[in-house]
């Protein structure tokens, strides 16, 4: 092993060891922050934490370059830094975070041809036995065994609640803990066995995001296994509650959403995490988990390894996606796998007074944005290679003739130079064509209720057209078209002149002045519930959004720092002796 390759190693786990560092520091952070209700403090770190990788590696670019005087690539240099990184992370605790930030260098460094097993970490160093031990080590050191038949149940829950460690007290917690069991056994089924026969296994740290704490287990019975969260809210008049309860896998894949903004939760091994936490919400992927405490670019790193075991294992053909076709983007999915893929155009359509780098900036001010489960999260990826054999030649044809800029052809595949990932949905105007009224109402109802909670969250959605919102599996209504978004601030809500003159009444141009950034709430209902029936469901919870005064009042909240409550989990599920 040349002192090169040892020196370049060492050189880039450093850098991964002071991202880490930081990383975790802001992530302890957001426990103080909680307590003392500083929401916006809170929302500005989330932002920051985000980046941080990013200028980390680009801080290891520089030192390499400036070291090491790295030109162009030495095959038997580069295959030894590789053997020797992997040797360093031998014990490393976080060693799947370190092989995706060598891989993020790496790929800065070197093109696209050398993307593969023998330069970079396309499969992770760690064989599958070995991550399954290292993830056994991992949780016995991430959970800690309670046994109810020791203390009674109500003492066992108090002491969980003590050992999450809050500086600040829960008022009502006695109370607060009866509602809890109450819930828990119209929840479940546990309440039929006796307390010798249950044990409840705990994560040894609160997971905090925006004005929410979440205490995270298990409860183990003959029954089997019931994975729970215990959400606590903070009020700083009242102090700390036990605000809900959330039991149903399905209901805690919501929590951890692909439309919400990332946890923060101090955990030192992030694997073992992930492997316990997918136990308890099959629904959730490793990737999704991983994005979600934190480490999105080791989601993007789990989610490609599973995209090329998925691409290996199927036949199917890439095709454009359902739908209304962009007027800045294109997009194709492929049938068998749950996400779709999303190209910005060449040229815009003439209505879209709009660059490229402007759309892109739409797209980081979503990923950095507290999202309120409304706006779909997505994954930029650069130099992509898909089969050309998975592109029938029209879709090929569809995608060269609006962006051939970003596409090229080499050995077989379909280099796409950049694009984003996301989970596809079904257009919210194709699910209402085919929704019973039943269906048309409760997705109406979301519809507006996503309009609402974006803009409490200072996002002005644009483009509020139905086939804009896509329903998840969930039924749950997510925005995931970025490229008209603003801040409230930004946009000028108006009432629309009445038309007095036959001449304004059947103008076909409107007669008075608009000025850019200018909005008039009321044509919401023309231009995107047109249907009756549509409109109709709408008016039941929602005039008020035809209303310029609202969108006015929503702006000044906005402007006063005033943040409204958006919790991932239905009111139903919140305990009844506090709300």
């Amino acid at each position: 092993m040349s002192n090169h390759a040892v020196a370049l190693a060492k050189t880039i786990l450093n850098g991964f060891e002071r991202h880490i560092y930081l990383f975790t520091e802001l992530t302890r952070s957001a426990k103080q922050r909680f307590e003392q209700c500083q929401w916006q403090a809170i929302q500005e770190a989330a932002k920051e934490r985000t980046d941080y990788f990013d200028h980390r590696v680009a801080e290891s670019l520089a030192v390499i370059k400036d070291d090491f005087e790295i030109t162009d690539l030495d095959e038997s240099l580069w295959q030894q830094v590789k053997i020797h990184y992997v040797e360093l992370l031998a014990a490393h605790p976080q060693a799947e975070l370190a092989e995706s930030f060598y891989n993020s260098v790496f790929c800065h460094l070197f093109e696209r041809k050398y993307y593969h097993n023998a330069f970079i970490f396309v499969e992770s160093s760690f064989s599958d036995d070995n991550q399954k031990e290292e993830a056994v080590i991992g949780a016995n050191k991430i959970t800690t065994r309670y046994r109810p038949s020791e203390k009674g149940l109500a003492q066992t829950i108090k002491t969980i609640i003590k050992n999450a460690d809050f500086d600040k007290p829960f008022n009502h917690l006695s109370a607060e803990i009866s509602a809890l069991i109450e819930s828990f056994n119209k929840q479940t089924q546990l309440s039929s066995y006796s307390l010798d026969k249950i044990q409840i296994d705990i994560l040894n740290f609160t997971f905090f995001r925006n004005k929410g704490a979440y205490i995270i287990g298990r409860a183990l019975s003959p029954a089997g296994e019931i994975p729970f969260i215990v959400a606590i809210t903070n009020n700083e008049q009242e102090g700390l509650h036990l605000d809900a309860l959330v039991t149903r896998s399905e209901d805690m894949a919501v929590v951890f959403g692909f439309a919400r903004a990332y946890f923060f939760v101090d955990c030192y091994y992030p694997q073992a995490l992930v492997n316990f936490l997918n136990k308890l919400i099959p629904h959730k992927t490793r990737a999704d988990l991983y994005s979600a405490i934190g480490f999105h670019k080791q989601g993007k790193t789990q989610f490609y390894r599973d995209f090329l075991h998925h691409l290996a294992a199927s036949d199917d053909q890439f095709k454009l996606a359902d739908g209304i076709k962009g007027m800045v983007m294109s997009v194709f999915t492929l049938p068998s796998y749950p996400y779709v893929f999303k190209i910005i155009k060449d040229k815009f359509a003439p209505s879209k007074n709009m660059t490229k780098q402007e759309v892109k900036a739409k797209y980081r001010l979503v990923k950095l944005h507290d999202r309120v489960g409304r706006m779909a999260d997505t994954m930029e990826y650069s130099e992509v290679a898909f089969p050309r054999e998975r592109f029938s030649e029209e879709l090929l044809a569809e995608l060269t003739s609006v962006a051939s800029s970003i596409i090229r052809f080499e050995s077989g595949f379909v280099i796409i130079k950049h694009l984003y990932i996301e989970r596809r949905m079904t257009p919210l105007n194709i699910y209402l064509a085919n929704a019973s009224q039943i269906e048309i109402e409760r997705a109406i109802f979301g519809y507006g209720k996503a309009i609402k909670q974006l803009i409490a969250a200072n996002i002005f959605p644009g483009d509020m057209l139905l086939k804009n919102f896509g329903v998840t599996r969930h039924g749950r209504v997510i925005f995931y078209d970025y490229d008209e978004i603003t801040y409230m601030d930004e946009a000028n809500f108006r009432i629309k002149p009445e038309a007095i003159t036959e001449e304004q009444i059947f103008s076909a141009e409107p007669w008075y002045a608009v000025d850019p950034g200018d909005v008039f709430p009321e044509e919401l209902a023309t231009f995107a519930l047109a249907n009756h029936k549509y409109r109709q469901a709408f008016m039941l919870h929602h005039s008020d959004l035809l209303d310029a005064s609202y969108w006015q009042q929503c702006q000044q909240n906005v402007a006063n720092g005033l943040f409204e409550d958006v919790f991932p989990y239905p009111e139903s599920l919140k305990l009844q002796s506090i709300k």
